[in-house]
C-alpha cells in the first residue's frame, strides 16, 4: 500500500513531502528516541512519533522510511517542512496517539506476519 492510500485511510493531513506519497509502506514503527529509530526501524516503515524537529527528516532519509506521522497533534516548524520537501519525505499529521494509528495501520494489513 502506498503512503497516499494510508494517508487517506487514516485521515492524515499532509504538510510536507507530497512527492513521496507514492512510496510503498512496508510496515510501521513507533518511537521518539532518534537513536532507537535509527537502529531498529525497517526500510519502508511509516514512523509514528511526537518529535517534530528537523532531525526527524535526516533519520527518515537514513533509514529509507516511507514517511513520518506526527501524532498527538504535533506540528513541524517551517524548517522541518522545507527539509522534508527537499528530501521527498512525507510528513503527515494526526491528533491521535501512535498506539491507535499503529493499530489501524495493522488493520489495513500492513506489517502483518503470516504464520
Amino acid at each position: 500500500m502506498k503512503v497516499k492510500e494510508v494517508q487517506k485511510s487514516l485521515q492524515l493531513e499532509t504538510v510536507a513531502g507530497e512527492k513521496g506519497l507514492d512510496k510503498e509502506v512496508a510496515g510501521g514503527y513507533c518511537g521518539d528516541l532518534l537513536s532507537d529509530v535509527m537502529a531498529n526501524a525497517d526500510h519502508g516503515a511509516l514512523w509514528f512519533t511526537t518529535q517534530a524537529h528537523q532531525n526527524i527528516v535526516a533519520v527518515a532519509v537514513l533509514r529509507e522510511l516511507a514517511g513520518i506521522v506526527l501524532v498527538n497533534g504535533r506540528v513541524p516548524d517551517e524548517e522541518t517542512k522545507a527539509k522534508a520537501e527537499e528530501e521527498g519525505i512525507p510528513i503527515l499529521l494526526s491528533p491521535l496517539p501512535a498506539y491507535h494509528l499503529a493499530g489501524r495501520l495493522y488493520e489495513l494489513g500492513i506489517g502483518r506476519i503470516e504464520a
